[in-house]
This record gives structure tokens, sequence and C-alpha cells, in this order.
């Protein structure tokens, strides 16, 4: 009975560690206690934008962890971002509303947590904002990371043409 519960309970365990994937590369982790927790970086490419990279790093609970505080299926929303230029720019068909457009989520829950990145254009300021937020609100507000990467003064190609400044 206690051999099935533990097979259960690892089998469970394995389903949400499954659910908490998501797209983009890893390129970096590593453990940061002794329960196995990790802070995992990714490298996101913005499929409108060439040549600006993102690196986003997000927190990964260890099995430990899952076991020993329960709530099983569930990464936190903590998450950080940083972008910069790593090559040529050329800006695509982009949504230019102050809503900016999503280019990347992942799961970080079996149900309805996701981490997200969305990206803005500031026509005031030539610049393309990043920002990293959860969809889930977490002790009153959603938890964010901002990052900026600077077009003004550098050679952008706007193939749909530049939009004007505000």
């Amino acid at each position: 009975m206690i051999l099935s519960l533990r097979a259960a309970s690892l089998a469970l365990c394995a389903m949400g560690l499954a659910a908490c994937g998501g797209s983009g590369k890893e390129v970096g982790e590593f453990k940061n206690d002794w329960t196995g927790n990790e802070i995992k970086i990714m490298q996101l490419q913005d499929p409108k934008v060439t040549g600006v990279v993102c690196h986003l790093a997000h927190f990964d609970r260890g099995v430990w962890d899952r076991i020993g505080n329960g709530n099983w299926f569930e990464n936190p929303s903590n998450s950080s971002i940083s972008c910069l230029q790593s090559g040529q720019i050329t800006v695509g068909s982009i949504d230019l509303d102050k809503s900016g457009e999503e280019v990347f989520d992942q799961s970080q829950s079996l149900v309805l947590k996701q981490l997200a990145v969305r990206r803005i254009y500031d026509p005031g300021t030539d610049s393309l904002m990043y920002v990293s937020f959860s969809r889930t609100i977490v002790d009153g507000s959603a938890k964010m990371s901002l990052s900026t990467v600077a077009l003004y003064g550098r050679d952008v190609t706007w193939p749909a043409g530049k939009p004007a400044a505000e």
C-alpha cells in the first residue's frame, strides 16, 4: 500500500514537472539550494524582430521542495529578463499599440499559471520594451521584470516602414 502511494506520488510529481516546461532554448541552469530547486535561464528569440535576444531567468522547484511544501504542480511566479542587440536589427510587422504583443509564454503550473513575455514599442524613445510577467496575481500584484533595447541611433531595418514618433 505504501509502495503504491509512493509510486502514485512520484507519477503525479513527474506530470507536474512536465507541465512546467515551455519553449525557448535553455542556456543555463544551476541549483540554488540543497532541495534541488534551480534557476533556469532561457534564451528567447523574438519571432518578429531579428537581431534582439532576451535571456529570461526563472525558478524551477525541485522534487524535494514539491514533496516538502506540497503544491506539486506549480512553480513560483518570479522571473527576470534582460534583452540586448545580438546582430543587425530588423523589425518585422509588429503590433504598435500600447499593449504590444506576446512573444513567449511558458506554463508554470498544471492548470492556470503562465510566465509570459510581451514586447511593446515606444515610438517616443525609439525603443523596444520586453516585460516578463506572471498571469497569476501573487500577493496583490503580478510579478514582473522589464528590459529595454534602444533602437535610437542604430542601423535598424523596418521593411514595412518605421512608425512616426508621437
